[in-house]
């Protein structure tokens, strides 16, 4: 599944469907190609995507600073960059 991808400087690149208002948040498995993320956030002022930078950075165990949003600013369809993860994208997967 096509879902991450390391690119040449070995950042980790994650293709994301984002669902917003949900309870928690949480992955709830894919969408398509991409991993689907509910998120305790309304897509309201930037709050979803600080939100989801967020949980990127406690799931991978990285400061803020190293989880940027390349693509998808005021979409569902997100592309995350994350430099240097302490962990693999398989943690994503272990509810």
């Amino acid at each position: 599944m096509a879902w991450y991808h390391y690119d040449n400087a070995n950042n980790l690149v994650l293709t994301c469907h984002v669902q917003t208002g949900a309870k928690y948040t949480e992955v709830s498995g894919f969408y398509g190609s991409a991993l689907k993320i509910r998120l305790a956030a309304e897509p309201i002022e930037g709050k979803a995507n600080a939100a989801l930078l967020k949980f990127m950075a406690k799931q991978f165990a990285v400061p803020l600073s190293q989880v940027m949003l390349k693509n998808g600013g005021k979409s569902r369809h997100k592309v995350i960059v994350i430099q240097q993860p302490n962990r693999e994208p398989d943690i994503l997967l272990k509810h």
